[in-house]
């Protein structure tokens, strides 16, 4: 590929957002009014209607992010892993352009040797200027942020949490808006406060959005969730939510105050979702959609008026698609699939059908999601701590999602649908492949004849004493 003249090259923005379910977005249906802002870029530019995780777990997802690797080919398959300095990244490729490159809020992929503090310069991921923190849960609250900037000092920011990141993404624009750049602004909302599990909302948000909606998974299931589950987060949650889409109305007034708005590509995702304790013991590590699947859509250069992308598409896509949009190379080694080609209404032959996801942690699982179908393994005789892999899984998920969209009837099992099974297990030992893992024996599902109802199908929480050590961070 040749790479344009850098006056013509775009710059690019991603904004990611940490926990953040799909469906608290407009353009899903939501109808509290939470995300106008989002709405409108999915609306004038490309919206990923059906948008996957790789893994629903912090570092995982963040190293597919940054490198367009699966967690399992970056090293990082669970959090407390760092990402390893010489996997190519997404900075050193724009680095290598010629653009300059930012990071600003949450990295998370510093390593558990890393105390929660300056995270070193050789496990920046190849960005150039640096005011982050690895895990801005510990080191700030709603209305205390402190980051480190690249000498590793730390920085207090005024405001709430992620008008102080907007800030200082503003700020960044502003110092560099002559030249093409890429930045990656990482909140933190809306992920819950681990020290006090809580969604810590703006003054006067938590208030206006509390009983606005329930989706129908976690009306379902919440009641039996720990600690109030959804009915005592949700307030707090959307609040967040809200506060953030307004920032993010800010930065793209930036953008056109400063005449870059139509030479910015700018992508809105999330790293995973939220099931709030209804699928496990914490807020995700299991391949339901409240879990996996996550908001996406940009604007700028190649994605304005691109419509709706209705194939699935999986977040680890995102990197050689910014690549691409920028005109860029991709590196060797990137296991992700440009989506440009399927905007405007465009196709791609060549893609699966399916998207893949890992997961970790919880326990060693692995997952295929087609436009209709969901279907999940997991491993028994794994540890999800310390196995990125296995060899032998047992089919635990079966889901149709045209007819049960939020996944409270799972058909694993029955033999009505044993045809249908035999054909996502095949098109999951493909990704394996695809994917570098060892091949592994897919076990079927025990037969029966009634769909099973119940929030834990056959993937027990995590157990702490089958693995002789502590549950994960969350």
């Amino acid at each position: 590929m040749t790479v344009p003249d850098r006056s013509t090259r775009p710059s690019v923005i991603v904004v990611l957002t940490d926990q953040q379910r799909w469906d608290t977005t407009g353009v899903h249906g939501n109808p509290a009014d939470v995300t106008p802002e989002f709405d409108r870029i999915a609306r004038e530019g490309t919206h990923v209607e059906q948008a996957i995780t790789p893994n629903p777990v912090c570092a995982p997802a963040r190293s597919a992010l940054q490198t367009g690797r699966f967690p399992t080919a970056t090293g990082v398959f669970r959090n407390g892993l760092a990402l390893p300095p010489d996997i190519p990244t997404l900075a050193a490729a724009f680095t290598r352009a010629g653009h300059a490159t930012g990071y600003i809020g949450k990295w998370h992929l510093a390593g558990e040797d890393q105390p929660d503090g300056p995270v070193p310069p050789e496990r920046r991921g190849g960005y150039q200027e640096w005011l982050a923190s690895d895990r801005l849960e510990f080191t700030s609250d709603a209305y205390r942020t402190v980051l480190y900037d690249g000498a590793g000092q730390p920085v207090r920011l005024p405001g709430y949490r992620s008008d102080a990141l907007v800030d200082a993404a503003v700020r960044f624009v502003a110092d560099h808006h002559d030249r093409p750049f890429l930045l990656f602004l990482s909140l933190l909302e809306p992920h819950h406060q681990n020290a006090t599990d809580d969604h810590p909302a703006p003054d006067g948000y938590r208030e206006r959005y509390q009983g606005s909606w329930l989706p129908p998974d976690l009306a379902a299931l919440s009641p039996a969730a720990p600690q109030g589950g959804a009915h005592r987060h949700l307030g707090g949650y959307l609040g967040q939510i809200k506060r953030v889409d307004e920032g993010v109305g800010r930065l793209r007034d930036a953008l056109r105050g400063l005449g870059i708005a139509e030479t910015t590509v700018l992508a809105w995702t999330a790293d995973h979702g939220s099931h709030f304790r209804t699928r496990n013991s914490e807020y995700k590590r299991s391949a339901h959609d409240a879990s996996v699947r996550v908001p996406l859509a940009l604007t700028g250069p190649g994605f304005a008026g691109g419509g709706r992308i209705r194939h699935p598409v999986s977040t680890v896509d995102l990197t050689p698609t910014l690549l691409e949009a920028a005109g860029l190379p991709v590196p060797d080694g990137v296991q992700g699939r440009s989506f440009l080609p399927l905007t405007g209404g465009g196709t791609d032959p060549g893609r699966p059908a399916e998207v893949y996801v890992q997961i970790s942690e919880d326990h060693v699982g692995r997952a295929v999601r087609t436009d209709r179908w969901k279907y999940a393994v997991a491993a028994p005789d794994a540890d999800p701590w310390h196995e990125p892999t296995a060899t032998r899984y047992v089919e635990t998920e079966l889901y149709d999602l045209h007819a049960d969209p939020y996944e409270l009837d799972n058909l694993a099992g029955l033999t009505s649908h044993r045809a249908v099974a035999d054909q996502l297990r095949e098109a999951l030992r493909a990704w394996l492949g695809r994917t570098g893992e060892p091949d592994a024996t897919v076990e079927p599902a025990p037969p029966r004849t009634t769909v099973q109802r119940r929030p834990d199908p056959q993937v027990s929480a995590w157990d702490g004493a089958r693995f002789g050590h502590q549950p994960p961070p969350t």
